[in-house]
């Protein structure tokens, strides 16, 4: 057979492959021979069609996997926010401290803690113990041979002898701070000269303490003694180390300011409204773009339906938003509520399913039934409407098992197998037709190229002169 033959018995038998168009394309209509280069790409485009097809069906599945981990993470987001409105410790939980006299006490109170007034009376701050010595000329002055003794309320003492490398109040200092007695030491420079102070670490008489020296030359004398602070929280007496009191009234922290004994200061702890606002209009917003997202996906005018319109986890997410928002909470028995469904917050559906508030209903709800706003979101037990939303998103956006999550490891296993047909397809493919196709185009090539001497060669042996038929 020969190398002509054999090249349309090959392409013949391959196909798919438009041999003509190849011929054409590879030889032109006045070339004297095959552009081989050409004519293989020809033919192993044509091969590759599969392939397309494959690269096709990975583009959607990637569009799909891209959509729906915006989704998830929108979802994750809005249930990141029904779960602060469902926390003890969350928005709705947050108080304020207000004083009737900030000069004298202020507060502060942890999420949660009762609402309500306490009268608070300072009679006396707690103190920190001081001591100081009379003055040196400066900081570097000898001290005279001396010995101190400081010793602590609780009975822990050290003795300090000047000389032998303590020599100046500098040194002195250095030494007493070495002890570790709870006080610190420093050295006072004013315009009579230097001075040695010893304080205390911490305020209360527990953290009181005494210094004695064996020569009144250079002797310490108590500045302050330390001691509790003395006030009064709705009539009873309190003694305190620290002027930040805590226990006093459960969950409020006192901070004491100033003292006047007889004058009465009102703390008032009330709710964080405008903590609470901020988080009910950032559910709002984060529900909107929710629902924004999953609208595009069957609404999107003028570009068809999105790419996960036939997604049923897409559609049931859609579904299960616009009932939630219909959540009717019910008071228990023998109780009332002013605020039983997220209309009575002003909160209302627009006709696309994202929400509008209404700020002044809203804020006339926190500042006058803030409790009533509560127990909406969060029930007698932490299962009102948060909760019940929270339960709905989780079912998709679970790490284990949420409608999404099953969603995406689907498409990623798809994605991942197409890969393995395209790879296997060129492996067992296209690469063993692509060499077949090289060696016979080449070889076809050749031949054409050695025709028109055998032409010649031929017209030789019939005795016909080519030259003379010209």
């Amino acid at each position: 057979m020969s190398s002509v033959s054999s090249l349309n018995s090959l392409l013949s038998s391959t196909s798919g492959i438009d041999i003509s168009s190849i011929l054409q394309a590879a030889t032109g209509s006045s070339s004297a021979g095959i552009d081989v280069t050409s004519a293989v790409n020809a033919a192993v485009t044509a091969a590759q069609a599969p392939e397309t097809n494959w690269e096709s069906q990975q583009s959607t599945l990637q569009s799909q996997s891209t959509a729906l981990t915006s989704l998830q993470s929108a979802t994750t987001t809005l249930d990141d926010d029904v779960q602060a409105l469902n926390s003890i410790v969350g928005p709705l939980s947050a108080t304020l401290v207000s004083s009737s006299n900030s000069s004298l006490v202020t507060g502060s109170a942890a999420p949660g803690s009762a609402m309500g007034n306490d009268l608070v009376v300072v009679n006396s701050l707690a103190t920190t113990a001081s001591w100081a010595s009379n003055t040196l000329a400066n900081e570097t002055t000898d001290l005279p041979p001396e010995t101190f003794v400081i010793t602590t309320a609780s009975g822990a003492s050290a003795t300090i002898t000047t000389g032998n490398g303590i020599n100046t109040v500098d040194d002195l200092t250095k030494a007493i701070n070495g002890e570790n007695l709870g006080v610190t030491a420093s050295v006072i420079n004013d315009a009579n000269g230097s001075r040695l102070a010893i304080t205390s670490n911490t305020t209360g008489s527990a953290a009181n303490f005494t210094v004695t020296s064996s020569d009144p030359s250079f002797s310490l004398t108590q500045a302050v003694p330390g001691a509790n602070a003395s006030l009064t929280v709705n009539g009873i007496p309190i003694a305190s180390a620290s002027n930040t009191v805590t226990g006093a009234v459960p969950g409020l922290t006192l901070n004491l300011l100033g003292a006047s004994a007889g004058t009465q200061v009102s703390l008032s702890v009330t709710p964080d409204t405008s903590q609470a606002s901020t988080a009910i209009n950032k559910f709002v917003t984060d529900y909107n773009a929710l629902i924004g997202q999953l609208n595009t996906q069957y609404t999107d005018v003028g570009q068809g339906e999105g790419v996960l319109a036939s997604d049923p986890s897409v559609r049931n997410l859609q579904s299960e938003l616009l009932q939630s928002v219909s959540y009717t909470a019910t008071p228990g028995t023998g109780t009332t509520t002013t605020v039983p469904n997220l209309s009575s917050l002003g909160i209302t559906v627009n006709s696309d399913g994202t929400l509008a508030v209404n700020s002044a209903t809203l804020s006339n709800s926190l500042q006058n039934n803030f409790s009533d706003v509560q127990n909406f979101f969060q029930g007698s037990s932490l299962n009102g409407f948060a909760n019940t939303l929270d339960q709905q998103l989780t079912n998709f956006i679970s790490p284990a098992d949420g409608a999404f999550t099953v969603d995406l490891q689907s498409l990623s296993t798809q994605y991942s197998s197409l890969q393995d047909d395209i790879n296997n397809f060129e492996t067992n493919t296209i690469t063993p037709l692509r060499a077949q196709l090289q060696a016979s185009f080449s070889q076809a090539e050749i031949a054409l190229q050695q025709l028109p001497n055998e032409i010649k060669d031929v017209d030789a042996e019939l005795g016909i002169n080519s030259s003379s038929n010209s």
